[in-house]
């Protein structure tokens, strides 16, 4: 996470006006910005409970907070540590814990919930990195880093650290490859986040093209096949993968091995 220089509350307000228009492209003007962006009157509302909470006024911060909650539908804890440039793009049910730690460029889509594990004091929400981006309805938990520009895909729920430059999918969430950065805007923006790995779909074809191989194999040396089972663990004798495989032999279908 880099350290930049602190900002004054007025120059920091602005900043977060002005990275709307960086990841927004419905944003047209600051007028409208300021006055119907739920992610942003969250944000300045925090701005201010946080400096409440760090000055020992907990209970006021917490006020803030709550009726912030009421009109905003997102919940930031006055506790938790907010970089600069941090958006949240349409924003309901967004939940940020008391000791999360956000860096700059930060985006969060929503019903995203950065949430705590263990009854235990101290730490124990996750810590973002800068420019990190997580997918609508995903849950990163825990006392966990996510390096600095980690992507995390809609839904998932993340666990565990995550290393810098990285993308993360499932329940739990897997590292799935590293991103090739580029800049997807003029402001250097990535936000394409709809560019998903299948790792469970990769795994699949993957042993598919075994199965195939390994069937040549065998019909070359004149072997023959067992007939499938009628059913496996997995499916039955009208599996999914067989109507959408058409080519690949039925169960209980016999297996003519022809010599090569």
């Amino acid at each position: 996470m880099t350290e930049q220089k602190p900002l004054g509350f007025w120059a920091q307000l602005k900043e977060d006006v002005n990275c709307v228009f960086h990841r927004d492209p419905a944003a047209r003007n600051r007028l409208e910005v300021l006055l119907t962006y739920p992610g942003v009157h969250a944000i300045l509302a925090h701005r201010i409970s946080h400096r409440l909470w760090r000055a020992e006024w907990r209970f006021t911060a917490r006020v803030i907070s709550s009726l912030t909650r009421m009109f905003t539908a997102i919940d930031i804890h006055p506790g938790a540590t907010i970089g600069r440039r941090f958006f949240i793009d349409h924003g309901t049910g967004v939940v940020i814990g008391e000791t999360a730690e956000v860096g700059n460029d930060v985006t969060l889509y929503h019903g995203v919930t950065l949430g705590g594990t263990t009854w235990n004091k101290g730490k124990r929400h996750p810590t973002l990195g800068d420019n990190v981006l997580i997918g609508a309805g995903a849950k990163v938990l825990g006392a966990i880093t996510l390096g600095d520009g980690a992507r995390v895909g809609a839904n998932s729920v993340v666990n565990k650290d995550v290393p810098a430059g990285r993308t993360v999918v499932g329940i739990p969430g897997k590292i799935v490859r590293e991103r090739q950065l580029k800049l997807a805007n003029p402001h250097g923006i990535d936000l394409d986040h709809h560019l998903i790995p299948d790792p469970v779909g990769h795994a699949i074809g993957c042993l598919m093209e075994r199965i195939e191989l390994l069937e040549r194999q065998l019909a070359a040396h004149q072997i023959e096949v067992p007939a499938a089972q009628e059913s496996c663990s997995t499916c039955d004798s009208e599996s999914a993968c067989n109507e959408e495989r058409p080519e690949r032999r039925r169960p209980n279908q016999p297996i003519k091995v022809a010599a090569q």
